[in-house]
């Protein structure tokens, strides 16, 4: 038992290393990989790395490519564009939910989070910018109550990780998308539910459109 625990363990390590690689752009849309380059390069042993490609294989993000060989699957414009119009219907509900949720623990924890958003903006940080918003969204999904929002969304932020390494480059864009959560997060607090499901549904809409126009159909 105890060798099969280790060996989850492994193979979880090397499915998020070599998912964070697929999401940070280190393997690029279009790339070919083998195990061993794999291995290699994120020095992980090749044992768990087979089993992970596995995984990401069914998940959509690697696709195979001649005899022992992988592709890192293209980011579709529209399948990009479709998680966004399944966001925009789900997360203002979240925020809905959420607010009437709210309490001090949770208000202080919203805007710790908004905080620390522009902090690693500031710090260009890329990678914890992009940690800092799944963040401040995942805080709005688990205080919605629904656990179906969170499980659902989750299976979909990792595709959406990989778009959005693409459009938050620029640091003004960065900071607007924080000044944008502020709102959400200040609606939701002054009990203006309403408002602050708007404010998420257009924060959505605008991600959605900046996506579009970050070049993403040349990926």
């Amino acid at each position: 038992m105890e060798g099969l625990e280790i060996s989850k363990s492994l193979v979880e390590r090397a499915y998020e290393v070599i998912l964070d690689a697929l999401c940070d752009g280190t393997f690029k849309p279009g790339e070919r990989l083998t195990q061993e380059d794999i291995a290699a390069r994120l020095k992980v042993s090749r044992q768990p790395v087979t089993h992970a490609l596995v995984l990401l294989k069914s998940q959509g993000f690697l696709e195979p490519v001649g005899r022992r060989g992988l592709t890192v699957t293209a980011i579709e414009p529209e399948f990009i564009e479709a998680l966004f119009q399944l966001r925009a219907a789900i997360e203002p509900l979240a925020v809905t939910l959420a607010t009437s949720r709210l309490t001090k623990a949770s208000i202080a924890r919203g805007r710790a989070l908004i905080k620390h958003g522009r902090r690693v903006v500031r710090d260009g940080d890329s990678k914890a910018i992009l940690q800092a918003d799944m963040d401040f969204h995942s805080f709005i999904y688990e205080l919605s109550g629904n656990p179906l929002i969170a499980d659902t969304m989750r299976l979909h932020w990792h595709h959406l990780r990989r778009a959005m390494s693409q459009v938050l480059r620029s640091p003004a864009m960065q900071m607007a998308v924080w000044t944008e959560h502020a709102n959400i997060l200040e609606n939701m607090i002054a009990g203006h539910a309403d408002k602050a499901a708007e404010a998420m549904r257009r924060h959505l809409v605008d991600a959605s459109e900046r996506t579009r126009k970050s070049g993403l159909s040349a990926f």
